[in-house]
């Protein structure tokens, strides 16, 4: 099995989120042992934040590194505790809400493919990018 970066890239649909990652310098982190859970957001989420937002992100290293993090949760959180969840700490410091009343909604975003399997942790898909407060 693959790490959550190599995971990401194989995938095809995470080339924005793998190219933020590398601009932030958290590929070695996320390649370390772990485990973590990733709320992923695919090339199409990112595409629908407002026109501009990428590439003042890419060139504003602290702010991409906190929305990053607020994307990761520490452990190996698989959908079936997830689903037993109302909230997670994030690593970015602050908490991400968790809806199970319809789906699973990580805050705003769906979660489109859960438990996608990496050998440091797993991968949650959703369809928004989180935006810390």
């Amino acid at each position: 099995m693959a790490n959550i970066i190599d995971t990401a890239t194989q995938a095809g649909s995470f080339s924005t989120l793998v190219a933020a990652i590398k601009a932030a310098d958290l590929v070695a982190t996320l390649e370390g042992s772990g485990p973590f859970t990733v709320f992923a957001p695919t090339d199409e989420a990112f595409a629908k934040l407002p026109e501009g937002t990428v590439d003042a992100l890419l060139k504003d290293i602290p702010k991409l590194k906190q929305i990053l993090t607020y994307h990761v949760v520490s452990g190996k959180v698989m959908a079936a505790d997830v689903v037993k969840l109302k909230s997670a700490k994030t690593v970015e410091g602050s908490e991400v809400t968790i809806d199970t009343s319809n789906g699973v909604k990580v805050n705003d975003s769906m979660v489109t493919t859960p438990d996608v399997a990496a050998d440091n942790g797993v991968i949650h898909v959703i369809d928004a990018v989180l935006m810390p407060a």
